[in-house]
């Protein structure tokens, strides 16, 4: 779908959105389409979640020791931030907050101004909103958007607080791709650049041939590197190492050249480097996406996995990088979970003993990681905090 309204600035919207919400029905206002979720039906197994959780609460143990009787939410406050600030175990936040009941899977919005207050009964904390009946939030605010396919370069929302500081994944939202096969093999590809220069970066001119399928906008991407598991060393995708955007200005045509049939390339204005391109480059479409805010929750079932890569160049990541994991949605990895990262004990001998016993220290919990991106087998999340340097190969469970 190509946008045919352009919006002032190009933006990146992130927001709450549910397990109802994909099924919404959507209406179109300013180039921007936006969910309705007030009056999707709500299945009896998505409520009694819902009752569930929201009834439950967490034990006292598990307050943060300074946890504040109430907290009013500020511009630039974060889910993260406001549960790290209650909790001992942050990614608890949906048990201590709550499940809105009209929308499934969906924490109550935050916004600024509103009054968090913590209750503490018989043993147990939870979490509501001053002035709000039942821990209602009474904010009916759309909380679903779908986007035309262009990359968007800044954040926007609806006025709701974001779960992690979104700078920190906006870009990789565009630029972390997973392909389950070398699909960019047979993809349209730059074959000339303006004026013959070797590199052509924004604002610039490069020459396409391929079908184009209709689509304007582009992600350029050089080779593919594949994604190995780290453990079985099956190959679970292809990573894209990401140049670029760019869009076509100028459809493919023919002509004749000395009375022979010639092809007339498409011509694209690069957009956006961070690579410069090159002849050779694949052009994939930018797809319409569904960008939703990410509540911070633990994974439903147990979870055991390990690190396949770290994001880029880097070989060790630590607070505020990206890593590549080998658990997808085929393993029911969800956009919003937190993985704890474990470090394998290392060998020793105990030369206290006389005969030299080896031994194998235990594995040790040092850190916590955000999921923010999900593929078929394989996914990508942000270090929120870290001891030590993640490396590939550290193994990660649930929290």
């Amino acid at each position: 779908m190509t946008q045919t309204t352009p919006l002032p600035r190009r933006r990146l919207l992130l927001q709450a959105t549910g397990a109802a919400g994909a099924a919404a029905a959507a209406f179109v206002s300013g180039g921007v389409a936006w969910a309705q979720t007030s009056a999707l039906p709500v299945l009896p197994a998505w409520r009694d979640t819902a009752q569930r959780v929201a009834s439950a609460g967490v034990p006292l143990s598990e307050l943060a020791p300074n946890a504040p009787d109430s907290h009013t939410v500020r511009p630039g406050d974060t889910l993260w931030g406001i549960s790290t600030l209650f909790l001992t175990s942050p990614w608890r936040w949906p048990e201590l907050w709550g499940m809105n009941l009209e929308q499934i899977r969906n924490p109550h919005l935050i916004y600024p101004g509103q009054v968090l207050v913590l209750e503490k009964v018989d043993g147990v904390a939870r979490l509501r909103m001053a002035g709000a009946p039942n821990g209602g939030n009474g904010n009916a605010r759309t909380n679903t958007v779908k986007l035309s396919p262009r990359v968007r370069a800044e954040l926007l929302d609806n006025g709701a607080i974001a779960a992690i500081p979104l700078h920190l994944i906006g870009p990789f939202l565009n630029e972390a791709v997973v392909f389950n096969g070398n699909e960019l093999e047979v993809a349209p590809r730059i074959v000339a650049t303006q004026e013959g220069r070797v590199m052509v970066t924004r604002g610039e001119t490069a020459y396409v041939r391929g079908d184009l399928k209709g689509a304007r906008d582009f992600r350029l991407f050089r080779e593919l590197v594949p994604l190995a598991d780290p453990v079985t060393k099956e190959v679970l995708g292809f990573e894209g190492r990401y140049v670029g955007t760019a869009e076509a200005t100028r459809p493919q045509g023919s002509t004749t050249v000395d009375g022979k049939p010639a092809l007339v390339p498409a011509t694209f204005r690069v957009t956006s480097t961070r690579l410069e391109a090159v002849v050779g480059d694949r052009l994939s479409p930018v797809p319409q996406q569904e960008l939703v805010a990410y509540v911070p929750r633990a994974p439903s079932n147990p979870v055991d996995g390990h690190i396949v890569s770290v994001y880029g160049e880097g070989v060790r990541a630590g607070q505020n990088q990206i890593v590549t994991i080998n658990r997808g949605q085929r393993e029911g990895i969800e956009r919003g979970h937190i993985l704890a990262v474990w470090r394998a004990g290392r060998t020793a001998v105990d030369r206290t003993s006389a005969d030299k016993s080896p031994m194998r220290l235990p594995d040790e919990r040092h850190g916590l990681m955000f999921v923010f991106r999900v593929f078929d087998r394989v996914s990508y999340a942000l270090v929120l905090n870290v001891q030590e340097p993640i490396r590939a190969g550290d193994r990660f469970t649930q929290p």
